[in-house]
């Protein structure tokens, strides 16, 4: 499958191989921070590259903070971490209008909240009641916030990643539908391997080592630059330019439908399937299609793109019914057997 858009010029194609270079930097200083979560640090970059909003699920211990610190340490970018608890209010993440005594008088000013940096970190963002949960929708969707009638536009590199546990019920409020729409990528992180395990190890106790020498009189390490909010940028016209043919359109429109319309792809998933996607799990599979092809240095979407990453787009907008809950089915295969079921271009 080729493009049928003109070739980019010499200039152009340095600066894309520039700019994929420098991504590629990032994730690998992620790398070094992060033992064998590989996926989890792609979809991390994916969702930064895409302009999306993350929901990072996993169980206690299995970094998922540690991979968006990561993240943020690495990149040119101001990071804000916003603990929800049962008894946050919403003014504690958008920000409230002060009153201030001035020998001219008095005025309100608008103190911006935590929601207010590049990258936010929403830790266990289901501790929270549904109020301080809404608080953050019109920031993930229309990148504003409106307070005492007055918006305030948010910084043109802005990305939400939360996390949430799946074990634990008690205490917590499940995330509505509508605000689990407006995550871009449902990221799983699951237990690494025992190999990588025991470099989790070797890592930490190395990094309590070195923050033990650098409290002596021992010189402290040389700091990696960041890099710059404008590679991201960059990267994102570049992607903006990936071509997508008709055919893989009409082939992410058709994943879609299936959720909507399951009765003609077998018997299971109209057992299995309550409700289906909406519109904007296609646009997910667009953006992160695109993005995933432009990392592996392509210049076109192919089928393989969308099925890697079509469970991360698709597996928090399904509302699977009881029937599927009480086989112990989960959304990650009902998505597999979609794929299975729609027909490749």
């Amino acid at each position: 499958m080729e493009s049928d858009q003109a070739a980019p010029s010499i200039g152009e194609a340095t600066q894309a191989d520039d700019t994929r270079a420098l991504v590629a930097t990032l994730r690998d200083r992620m790398g070094e921070a992060i033992i064998g979560q590989r996926d989890v640090i792609d979809r991390l970059l994916i969702g930064l590259l895409a302009n999306g909003n993350l929901l990072v699920e996993g169980l206690p211990g299995l970094a998922k903070t540690r991979a968006i610190k990561a993240l943020a340490k690495n990149l040119e970018c101001d990071f804000s971490r916003i603990q929800f608890t049962p008894d946050l209010l919403p003014s504690d993440v958008t920000g409230t209008e002060v009153y201030y005594q001035a020998e001219t008088g008095g005025e309100f000013r608008f103190e911006p909240g935590p929601i207010f940096a590049n990258i936010v970190l929403a830790d266990e963002i289901n501790r929270a009641p549904a109020k301080v949960q809404a608080a953050l929708l019109e920031a993930m969707e229309e990148r504003q916030v409106t307070v005492a009638g007055k918006t305030h536009a948010m910084e043109p590199l802005f990305m939400v990643m939360a996390t949430q546990n799946p074990i634990e019920q008690e205490g917590t409020y499940p995330l509505p539908e509508a605000q689990l729409d407006r995550f871009l990528m449902h990221v799983n992180i699951t237990y690494p391997p025992v190999e990588d395990e025991v470099e989790v190890i070797r890592l930490v106790r190395g990094e309590e080592i070195a923050a033990s020498a650098e409290k002596s009189d021992k010189p402290k390490r040389t700091e990696k630059s960041p890099i710059s909010q404008d590679t991201i940028f960059h990267a994102r016209r570049e992607i903006g330019r990936i071509h997508v043919s008709e055919a893989m359109e009409r082939y992410m429109a058709d994943l879609v439908n299936a959720t909507r319309h399951p009765e003609s792809f077998g018997a299971d998933l109209p057992r299995w399937i309550e409700v289906g996607g909406s519109p904007r799990a296609s646009l997910g599979l667009d953006k992160c299609a695109r993005t995933h092809a432009w990392i592996n240095g392509r210049d076109y979407v192919d089928p393989e793109d969308v099925r890697m990453i079509a469970p991360d787009v698709l597996r928090h907008r399904l509302g699977l019914s009881y029937e599927a809950q009480g086989e112990g089915v989960t959304p990650d295969a009902v998505v597999a057997e979609i794929v299975r079921q729609v027909a490749l271009p």
